[in-house]
């Protein structure tokens, strides 16, 4: 379909730095933004926002936090003594 269409300032500035970027002709770069512009009308209603809901987890029954070095080192050990001492 050919139209004749009146490009505000701001309008007609983007497209000519869309058609340097991509090299594409302003029919092209006209068309694309339309699309994009469109599909993004097109979409639904936005996603309720998704809510966190934080509750205290606490420590295991068992575990010590004064002990928590002492079971990295050892763990640390572990594996160094499983890799042959490197």
């Amino acid at each position: 379909m050919r139209t004749t269409l009146t490009l505000d300032s701001d309008v007609a500035r983007s497209l000519e730095k869309e058609m340097r970027r991509t090299g594409k002709t302003l029919k092209a770069a006209v068309n694309d933004a339309i699309r994009r512009g469109l599909r993004v009308q097109g979409t639904s209603e936005p996603a309720p926002p998704f809510v966190v809901r934080a509750r205290p987890l606490g420590l295991r029954p068992g575990i010590d936090p004064d002990r928590l070095n002492q079971l990295v080192d050892e763990l640390e050990a572990a594996e160094v003594a499983k890799k042959g001492g490197r």
